[in-house]
């Protein structure tokens, strides 16, 4: 087990661009870290071009010698590369995006000599899951756990998230805004524990310089367990449209699964469906074991959905 010291790091956010990386980096750029976001078309992280000491590196992260390269130096690398859906309906993508790519990154922090590593993961991650997403992110966690003794590691492995800019509440607003607040809802019954994306910030920044968190994995869940069903009412209420859900037959939520596979964008697919046969929820909160008390989201979601944010 080793710490690292208390000075301002050096940091790599692989997937430091999208939604939760976003409200990382700029939680470490307050703190005085120095950062590298790799991103493929920089003008795609604009947003991050105000955070001081923050460097967007055009790169491609999937060639190992340039990852390697981006990598050199870092105290700390932060693996947040997640899909939801891939092109097609193989698992290649899947695989590409979560395993080979988590397997380039361990790569190339071991043989640059970087010291620490953060992976996200998903809640209900496993080699033999029922979808393609789940699979390929559990094989990502084999690489991660089998790292060579050299390279310290934690795992986050938090249930759906929300926060301002989500894919989540926000797209199922939109849906109800479209529909006059009548959703039919594939497995309107699949369990959550939504939790708020400033609560797995703080999360990363616990385990940022590793310690007792260290080789270890944390499943993270908000404090309250819902389904699927109650999470579009909510947002209804939340958003002013009302929401009438209109729950489906597991056959017909099959065919609407399968009929959004050819949907531009993939807003529900077959892979999705099967995610949703395992309920997202935590048996052991790592928000216990790390001290953080998970915020609910009732008291966060009304400021960003309230009657659309007005």
């Amino acid at each position: 087990m080793r710490t690292l010291s208390s000075r301002p790091l050096e940091i790599t956010l692989v997937g430091g661009t999208g939604f939760v990386g976003s409200a990382l980096a700029a939680r470490l750029a307050a703190e005085g870290h120095r950062l590298r976001l790799p991103t493929r078309d920089p003008r795609g992280a604009r947003h991050l071009s105000v955070l001081p000491n923050a460097d967007r590196l055009r790169i491609d992260v999937h060639d190992p010698v340039a990852l390697r390269n981006v990598v050199t130096g870092s105290d700390v690398v932060v693996n947040l590369v997640g899909i939801l859906n891939e092109k097609g309906s193989s698992g290649e993508g899947f695989t590409r995006a979560h395993a080979e790519l988590t397997r380039k990154a361990i790569a190339a922090c071991v043989e640059s000599g970087v010291p620490r590593y953060l992976h996200m993961s998903a809640l209900g991650a496993d080699e033999n899951g029922p979808s393609h997403y789940l699979r390929s992110k559990g094989v990502a966690e084999r690489h991660v756990r089998t790292a060579p003794s050299s390279l310290d590691w934690t795992i986050f492995r938090p249930s759906v998230i929300f926060g301002r800019g989500d894919s989540l509440l926000n797209r199922f607003a939109s849906l109800l805004a479209l529909s006059g607040g009548v959703l039919p809802l594939a497995r309107a019954e699949a369990r959550f524990a939504p939790v708020w994306v400033e609560d797995v910030v703080s999360a990363f920044m616990l385990a940022l310089r590793g310690g007792a968190t260290s080789r270890e994995s944390y499943d993270l869940c908000g404090p309250k367990v819902m389904t699927l069903a109650e999470l579009v009412r909510l947002t209804g209420e939340f958003a002013g449209t009302g929401a009438r859900v209109i729950p489906l037959p597991d056959a017909i939520g099959r065919a609407q699964a399968f009929l959004m596979d050819f949907v531009p964008g993939k807003p529900f697919s077959t892979d999705n469906y099967r995610s949703l046969t395992v309920d997202n929820v935590c048996r052991d909160n790592g928000f216990d074991r790390l001290g953080i008390t998970p915020t609910s989201l009732a008291s966060i979601a009304p400021t960003y959905l309230g009657r659309r944010s007005r």
